[in-house]
């Protein structure tokens, strides 16, 4: 009868466990000959200004040891596993679930009692998933067209909008898109926008005072969150001025406003304006726009204009555009109107004066004095102070926040660029996790390198001028295969900030994970996109959003927040388009539990060592395009 050790191995290495024993025993001995060739010199050769350096020789040729033990180990597990490999698969989703997107199912939620909007809104916490498959593309699915084409060209296939729909919808949509065959046109071939976004735009910067739309940067407007985006056509044209745009809109289970301006390579996700605050930290954008986004902005006593209060910076600007408002000979007439009165007479509580009117919009500026609330006889009363560490989706709050906050910079005070000034950036070094400027640099230093030598190791993989898909003719030169990035674990934004010091056509969308430093206002600060997100949960976008995922030490630290990894992996599918990449970096453990979980997902899956004398590996992943 066997010993329990024996039964516990056999558990682990299987039942062939003569051959993976004699493994095991074969890696021990080359352990030891490794360990004590470098100590095995005889007294006459001993020098003693050697010892030193041979004493690293022994350290290092340890850690390479404890490397090549973890990869043995699930190496031996793969011996193991053997055939078995390919039933561990996941299998595909049904059809059903081409547009899946988690955490918002309403028949859930209004089973759980949610009403007055709620029931629309994101509640992951009623729709735990525990049906494990791969999101599969729509059978009519194509691969997106190259940038700068597929910001006005995308295949129909590719998002929920048929062609019944388009036809039964009203003249603006018709005027804005041009359906043909399996495509939808943005622009005519003069290069126009059907909706005349260009003037809307140039109208928008005479009535802040501007010449020209080119001016937007130069006058602090970097950052703009789009509210209710349509068809992205205004995030469009703000991405040609340099204008960094995020657009937000509600989850559509027709096909959303978000995944139409996401499949244009914008940056876009789903976000609501109902019952709770935006993950954003308060002061993050230049101007809030809302161009008949549906939200009725008098509603609830004015908090969702206090929660666009929150995000804009000082200085900044909200537009409102609405059919709705109806000149009549002035701006003192049109006030009388009923829709605007109440907003008007709100705007005025919370220290905010109205610029100017044009047609049918309307242009605030919120105070650049946070002195102004202080002087108020009444109005909306300021947040306490601990308002500003309250946690991720925190509800709505009837109270002005920011005024204390070190941030409060005036937008036109702000430098022009990316790179914060360093008085700048001593403000983050201010607060509870600060960010000290000596490392915010060498981070920035760091990430210059990083990307140099990624483009190094995955240009023959990635970034090919003449990439080649099975079935497929040879594509035309240029041939850029990443629009758009997602930074799991972003820090500082340094991996965004490498990528446009490289000239690399790609945005990114920054993450910073709960439960680190709290670094998401240094990168909004810089005119980057960004967002909190638990990734614990799945992230609000549509399925095939994003060309490639990055994720630094993302790993390690969600291997102490309880989270379970194989529900990342599914997420991390579900939002990477098909021959979309994933780049992980982290330590050698994380990266062989990667592997093997990347197996499961039908990835295919490379480690690389850096060689640079640490013990982080990348490993470089590739979702493959099932036609099934």
């Amino acid at each position: 009868m066997r010993s329990s050790w024996y039964r516990k191995l056999s558990s682990i290495f299987g039942y062939k466990i003569r051959r993976n024993w004699f493994l095991l025993c074969l890696v021990s001995v080359l352990v030891l000959v490794t360990v004590l060739r470098p100590l095995s010199t005889s007294p006459r050769d001993f020098d003693p200004l050697a010892a030193g350096p041979r004493l690293q020789d022994v350290v290092i040729n340890y850690r390479k040891l404890k490397e090549q033990a973890v990869v043995d180990y699930f190496d031996l597990r793969y011996l193991h596993s053997g055939s078995n490999l390919r039933q561990k698969e996941l299998p595909l989703c049904g059809r059903e679930r081409e547009n899946y997107v988690p955490c918002y199912n309403v028949s859930a939620n209004l089973f759980a009692g949610l009403k007055d909007g709620e029931e629309f809104d994101r509640h992951c916490e009623l729709s735990r998933d525990e049906e494990r498959c791969l999101v599969r593309p729509p059978k009519e699915y194509k691969i997106p067209l190259r940038w700068p084409a597929g910001r006005d060209v995308i295949w129909s296939g590719n998002v929920k909008i048929t062609k019944d729909q388009f036809l039964s919808s009203g003249s603006m949509t018709k005027r804005m898109m041009l359906l043909e065959e399996n495509q939808i046109a943005f622009h005519n071939d003069d290069g126009l926008i059907f909706d005349g976004v260009k003037d809307y735009s140039r109208q928008l910067a005479e009535m802040i005072g501007l010449g020209s739309d080119s001016d937007f940067p130069r006058a602090g407007v970097q950052t703009v969150l789009d509210i209710g985006c349509g068809f992205g056509s205004f995030g469009a044209h703000l991405v040609s001025l340099k204008v960094m745009p995020v657009c937000i809109a509600a989850y559509e289970m027709t096909g959303g406003q978000a995944q139409l301006a996401l499949e244009r390579g914008l940056p876009a996700m789903i976000g609501n304006f109902i019952s709770r605050q935006l993950p954003y930290p308060s002061l993050s954008f230049d101007m809030v726009h809302c161009a008949q986004c549906g939200i009725d902005w008098d509603g609830k006593d004015g908090m969702f204009i206090i929660e666009v209060d929150r995000v804009l910076k000082p200085g900044g600007y909200f537009v409102l555009t609405s059919p709705m408002i109806k000149p009549e000979g002035s701006l003192l007439a049109t006030k009388k109107g009923n829709m605007l009165t109440p907003v008007e007479d709100f705007t005025q509580k919370i220290c905010w004066s109205l610029l100017d009117q044009q047609d049918e919009t309307l242009i605030w500026q919120k105070t650049a004095d946070a002195q102004c609330y202080a002087a108020r006889k009444k109005g909306v009363p300021l947040c306490p102070d601990a308002h500003e560490n309250q946690p991720y989706y925190f509800p709505l709050a009837k109270c002005i926040a920011g005024s204390n906050s070190k941030r409060w910079i005036p937008i036109h005070n702000r430098s022009n660029g990316v790179r914060l000034t360093s008085e700048e950036l001593e403000v983050h070094g201010k607060y509870r996790f600060s960010v000290q400027s000596e490392d915010f640099y060498e981070d920035s230093e760091n990430w210059k390198s990083a990307l140099r030598n990624y483009w190094s190791l995955l240009t023959p993989l990635i970034f090919s001028d003449h990439p080649k898909r099975p079935g497929d003719e040879d594509p035309l030169p240029p041939y850029n295969m990443v629009r758009n990035v997602m930074d799991m674990n972003a820090h500082y934004g340094g991996f965004n900030a490498a990528l446009l010091e490289g000239k690399k056509s790609a945005w990114v969308m920054n993450v910073v994970p709960v439960g680190v430093r709290k670094t998401l206002s240094l990168i909004l600060d810089q005119g980057f996109a960004g967002v909190l997100h638990d990734w614990c949960e799945p992230f609000p976008t549509y399925p095939r959003t994003y060309d490639m995922l990055h994720a630094n030490g993302l790993l390690s630290h969600l291997s102490s927040e309880k989270c379970r990894m194989m529900d990342l992996f599914l997420e991390m599918d579900r939002i990477l388009r098909p021959e979309g990449w994933v780049i992980f970096s982290d330590n050698v453990g994380a990266i062989e539990m990667a592997r093997t979980h990347a197996s499961q997902i039908r990835w295919e899956a490379r480690v690389i060592d850096p060689q640079n004398g640490s013990d982080q590996r990348l490993l470089v992943c590739q979702k493959p395009f099932l036609r099934k």
